[in-house]
C-alpha cells in the first residue's frame, strides 16, 4: 500500500500490488463543446518578442566587446585610465552604432540565431513579414480571405441588379420575315378574289 492507496497487502490477491492509472477512464469535460466558439480566437497571431529582453541582450552583445578590448588592453600593459577611456569611447559608439540600426530597422535575419533565441526569432519573423508586405504592396489593414468576401459581394449585388432591371422587350422581326409575311397576305387576298369571280360565274351560268 502507497499513499494509502491500492490494497494493504497483496497476499491472496493474485496481484503484485502495483497500483496504475486507468487509461480507458474518461474524464468529464467541463465545456459542453471541446473547441473554442469564438472564431476570431483561432486566426493566427503572430507572436510578438519582448522589446526589453531584446534591448537587453543588445547591450550584453556591447558589454562582450567592451570586455574583450579591456582585456586585450589589460594583456599589453596599458594604464587603468586609458583603458577605461578606450573603453567608454568603444561603447559609446557601439550604442551609437545599435541605436542607428535599431531605428532604420536592421537586416535581421533568423539564419543566425539558436532554437533558444524566440524572442529574436520572432523579430526576425515580424520584419521579414513587413518587407514582404510591402514588396508585395498589401495594405496594413488586410484581413485574410476579404478578397473572396469582396468578389462574393460584387456577384451578390449584380444578381440584384439583374432581379430589379425590367424584362427586356422582344426583339422585333426581321425585315426578310416581315417581307414574307406581307407576300403571303397578298397572296391570301389574290385567292380570295379569285374565288369570289368564279362563284359570280357560276351564278350567272345558273340564271
Amino acid at each position: 500500500m502507497s499513499d494509502n492507496v491500492g490494497l494493504s497487502t497483496p497476499r491472496g490477491s493474485g496481484t503484485s500490488g502495483y497500483v496504475q492509472r486507468n487509461l480507458a477512464h474518461a474524464r468529464p469535460r467541463d465545456m459542453a463543446a471541446p473547441y473554442p466558439r469564438d472564431l476570431d480566437s483561432l486566426r493566427h497571431r503572430q507572436r510578438q518578442p519582448d522589446q526589453g529582453l531584446l534591448e537587453h541582450d543588445r547591450k550584453r552583445e556591447v558589454e562582450v566587446k567592451v570586455f574583450e578590448l579591456r582585456d586585450k588592453l589589460e594583456d599589453e600593459g596599458i594604464d587603468e585610465e586609458v583603458i577605461d577611456t578606450r573603453c567608454d569611447e568603444l561603447r559609446k559608439k557601439l550604442l551609437a552604432e545599435m541605436e542607428k540600426n535599431h531605428r532604420r530597422g536592421g537586416a535581421s535575419t533568423s539564419k543566425n540565431l539558436k532554437m533558444h533565441q524566440v524572442h529574436e526569432l520572432a523579430d526576425a519573423k515580424i520584419k521579414e513579414s513587413e518587407r514582404l508586405r510591402q514588396a508585395l504592396k498589401i495594405s496594413r489593414d488586410y484581413e485574410e480571405g476579404s478578397h473572396w468576401r469582396k468578389q462574393e459581394e460584387r456577384v451578390k449585388k449584380a444578381s440584384e441588379r439583374d432581379a430589379a432591371a425590367p424584362a427586356p422587350a422582344p426583339a422585333a422581326a426581321p425585315a426578310s420575315e416581315s417581307r414574307d409575311r406581307e407576300r403571303e397576305r397578298e397572296r391570301e387576298r389574290d385567292r380570295e378574289r379569285d374565288g369570289g369571280r368564279d362563284r359570280e360565274r357560276d351564278r350567272d351560268d345558273r340564271s
